[in-house]
């Protein structure tokens, strides 16, 4: 399970081998979410509202590095770090 990115307490990772739809999961303080990378919707969990407006922010400025990252882990490989929101 590696870990891509993190800001502001907000920890990005993404499973090896998972399924469908592409997604990462963010993790935050406590609270977890599966997010999809092409609509970046919530797949399953929640964030409290602030955090989870902070990872679609992140998002929609890291697709293609989001899409290349699922791939990677989808074939095992290691996963790139993906800058931070700052």
């Amino acid at each position: 399970m590696p870990k891509v990115s993190e800001f502001f307490g907000i920890a990005i990772y993404f499973f090896f081998n998972e399924h469908g739809p592409p997604h990462f999961h963010a993790y935050y303080s406590g609270a977890t979410a599966m997010i999809a990378i092409e609509d970046l919707r919530v797949l399953r969990g929640q964030l409290p509202p602030r955090a989870m407006g902070l990872v679609v922010e992140w998002a929609s400025l890291r697709r293609e590095e989001l899409r290349r990252a699922w791939a990677q882990a989808n074939s095992n490989r290691s996963v790139d770090p993906i800058e931070p929101l700052k």
